[in-house]
């Protein structure tokens, strides 16, 4: 039932005209209403007469609750993190026999001092108009046990002030009728309170539980790899940062939905995609319907501090455009003019215009952050061209031709990767990752892990974690993979990148696991209230808090890149040997404490058999790098490798798993142990390397992933299997003979990227989807690696 329905089904209870329509929402109770649906722990009470009976005609003993009042209130009442309540000056039997409302829904009666559960409190100054009023009283009660963290009341009959008066904060009050009223919103009549509620309950389900989103792996990226963006599958713009990838979110729709940006293009005839695919060897990406095209690529060589997101529509059908930035991850106003040859955008801390000669532009300004909507008409030798230009308010024409930029942009990525040496096994599939790691790459010389934060590692959880940062592990093992595959200019970026970080530290020991793309110190761990999360999976956060933990591997994975990249040049630079020696120096003080690990557990630390055997590489290295080039190695770091070694045989094998496990104190088993034969630390003929490589396919593996583990890690919900751990058993079966699983798995690994190549962090074998964030380093260079191997067993 509509509640126009509702309105003609009791038009004696709805002080309007039958048939009438409620009244529009004012602008501000929309805002409220939106802001409230994304508060953590929600309580809504209304009062009885006039909030949710109507009291103009109907008597008061047969006043009855509007239908579609009370189907809100149940829609709500069933959200978790939800309460509902109705506080009456009526007396509690009458209340409920006169609501009938269900058990979810709390009810207060008698002037809020009569409760249908065992919250009491005192009658003293009972009455609507005594202050302090037991209304007033009850709702904090209430407010109290949900321990909510926003409160909306809704009051339209008497005694309503003195509630009005106690909210604060991120509480709201909202007056129906015309009375004067301290609250600070008001609604006129009570079908108008019903259509709030209706709307708090639609806002605040999508945001609870997520809008149907893209799946993770049907994401393209884009990348100038000064900026990144995610495409999803319709051409809808799901993800851009600006001015830098690890900067707050201009548009951020795969997080929050409409609420957090928009910009979509579609043909106006409606139909579905019939594809979406890379322009061969670059990072642009078009996305097919028929009769038309969408091309979308961030370009080359625009000025320092600006992004150019250009959107090419070809085809010769009309397309409808949604045009709707909201900075800042939603959380800043938005205001947009429309101007001769564009859109100027008023709000964010930087400039933003949208170049688009001769499209016409109606722009909704309904109270909320504008929308601007188009239909454009592209003709077979005449597309149109949307340019988004962040970091400058200019609607002038740009200095080339949109075809000669288009080209310009492709022929940056597809010449770099004619100079590459591919593997033979999945080649176009290796090309791919490469493109992709190469975007993940930054001017700065920081890489980024992924380009998204907290896409979710187990959907509706809260293992959602930022990505967008440069960790020395991952950012050493994405730039020696395109070493290995022929491009060294990242690599050396890169270092350039450590040695200015640790530059600026009393020691090398002092070294951080991850830093900004910029090497400086990370800010706190910030959630983002606002946003629902993909697929309903919060917290939404912004930092990363594992910046400040122990992490005593990082220091392996710089020293090997130097290896790699020095036997590539044919000789060893002085300033790569100082980093070594840095390195080296960091391990002899500190290998022998206890770390988070790898994995970055938000749990005490322990001597990790991972850990150890990254402080082992890194000093059999710098001893292999020091007989190469002829360097003095110090002379105590032999002996401590073989110390270092000695101790991991002999505390990390564990005879009950028969495997070398986690850490030393248990028999947990962990993906990352099975280093200790990849590194070379042990011989991979060893029976108990190869022992643990059985273990951890019996324990790990199921079906076409590689778990990291299956501890208690500190954390509530789980995880899908991982990607590099997969990538990591397939070099352990090729080691120890075993090529037909490793073809198998391989197998699955490459069926496990999406229809445009790309492969996010996680795998669930039972749900059969992707997870976590996207397009991840890991797994690229996983891919890449296990290709390579392959090839060469």
């Amino acid at each position: 039932m509509t509640l126009t329905q509702a309105v003609e089904a009791f038009p004696e209870s709805s002080g309007r005209p039958a048939g009438a329509a409620p009244a529009p929402l004012p602008t501000d109770v929309r805002r409220r209403v939106s802001a409230l649906a994304r508060t953590s722990r929600l309580l809504v009470a209304c009062d009885y007469d006039g909030a949710l009976a109507p009291v103009d005609t109907a008597e008061p003993g047969t006043r009855r609750p509007l239908p579609e009042a009370l189907r809100a209130l149940r829609e709500l009442a069933d959200l978790p993190g939800t309460v509902c309540a109705v506080i009456s000056a009526r007396p509690l039997r009458d209340l409920a026999t006169l609501s009938r409302l269900p058990g979810e829904i709390r009810l207060v009666g008698a002037h809020g001092t009569e409760f249908d559960t065992d919250l009491t409190i005192t009658p003293e100054g009972v009455g609507p108009d005594s202050e302090p009023s037991g209304k007033a009283a009850a709702l904090e009660l209430l407010r109290d046990q949900v321990e909510a963290t926003s409160t909306l009341y809704i009051g339209g009959g008497d005694g309503e002030e003195p509630v009005f008066l106690r909210l604060s904060g991120a509480d709201a009050g909202i007056r129906v009728g015309e009375e004067p009223t301290v609250a600070a919103h008001r609604v006129p009549d009570t079908p108008t309170a019903a259509s709030l509620l209706a709307l708090l309950a639609a806002e605040r389900r999508s945001w609870v539980f997520g809008e149907r989103p893209t799946p993770i792996e049907r994401m393209s990226m884009l990348s100038n790899q000064s900026s990144v963006a995610l495409i999803g599958p319709d051409a809808r713009l799901l993800w851009f940062c600006h001015p830098e990838p690890d900067s707050g979110a201009l548009f951020a729709e795969v997080l929050g939905g409409r609420q957090a940006g928009v910009f979509a293009v579609a043909p106006a005839h409606g139909g579905r995609p019939l594809g979406q695919r890379y322009l061969p060897g670059t990072m642009s990406v078009c996305t097919r319907w028929s009769r038309m095209d969408v091309t979308d690529y961030l370009a080359q060589g625009t000025p320092q501090g600006r992004t150019d997101l250009i959107r090419v529509i070809s085809g010769v059908t009309p397309a409808t455009v949604e045009f709707a930035p909201r900075p800042d991850f939603g959380r800043a106003p938005v205001r947009i003019v429309s101007r001769p040859d564009g859109l100027i955008v008023h709000g964010a801390e930087f400039p933003i215009a949208l170049y688009a000669p001769g499209v016409e532009w109606e722009i909704d300004h309904d109270g909320f952050d504008d929308v601007a909507r188009a239909v454009v008409h592209p003709r077979s030798e005449q597309p149109v061209v949307l340019e988004l230009r962040c970091g400058t308010d200019s609607l002038e024409p740009s200095a080339l031709p949109e075809s000669e930029l288009r080209h310009r942009t492709g022929a940056y990525w597809s010449d770099w990767l004619d100079t590459l040496t591919l593997p033979e096994t999945a080649r176009q599939l290796s090309a791919r990752s490469a493109l992709t790691l190469r975007g993940l790459c930054t001017p700065t010389g920081g890489v980024m892990a992924a380009a998204t934060t907290s896409l979710p590692e187990e959907i509706g959880g809260v293992r959602n974690w930022d990505y967008r940062y440069c960790w020395l592990r991952d950012g050493a093992l994405t730039v020696q993979a395109l070493v290995t595959l022929g491009s060294t200019a990242e690599a050396e970026a890169f270092l350039d990148w450590v040695h200015r970080v640790v530059e600026s530290l009393p020691g090398p020991e002092m070294l951080r696991p991850l830093y900004s793309l910029r090497g400086t110190d990370l800010g706190p761990e910030e959630v983002i209230d606002s946003l629902s999360g993909y697929a309903g999976s919060r917290p939404v956060r912004v930092g990363n808090l594992a910046d400040h933990q122990v992490q005593l591997d990082v220091f392996g994975p710089v020293v090997e890149l130097i290896a790699h990249l020095s036997s590539v040049r044919g000789t060893l630079a002085d300033r790569d040997w100082e980093l070594v020696r840095a390195m080296a120096e960091a391990v002899a003080r500190r290998w022998h404490e206890p770390d988070h690990g790898i994995w970055e557990e938000r749990d005490e630390p322990r001597q990790r058999v991972y850990s150890k055997v990254m402080c082992w590489v890194t000093l059999d290295r710098a001893l292999t790098l020091a007989r190469t080039y002829g360097r003095d190695a110090d002379p105590t770091w032999q002996g401590l490798r073989e110390e270092i070694a000695a101790e991991v045989l002999d505390k990390g094998w564990n005879e009950e798993a028969q495997a070398f496990t986690t850490a030393y104190d248990g028999t947990d088993l962990d993906a990352a142990s099975l280093h200790i034969g990849l590194s070379g630390l042990i011989d991979p003929a060893d029976e108990r390397f190869q022992a643990t490589v059985t273990a951890v396919e019996a324990e790990l593996r199921s079906g076409p992933t590689v778990y990291r583990y299956h501890r208690d890690d500190g954390l509530p919900g789980g995880e899908g299997g991982f990607h590099l751990c997969t990538a990591w058993l397939i070099e352990a079966y090729l080691l120890t003979g075993r090529r037909a699983e490793a073809e198998e798995l391989f197998k699955h690994l490459v069926d496990c990227a999406g229809p445009t190549g790309l492969i996010p962090e996680e795998y669930d074998p039972v749900t059969e989807r992707a997870l976590g964030n996207h397009p991840q380093a890991y797994s690229h260079l996983g891919l890449i690696r296990c290709a390579q191997l392959l090839d060469r067993f």
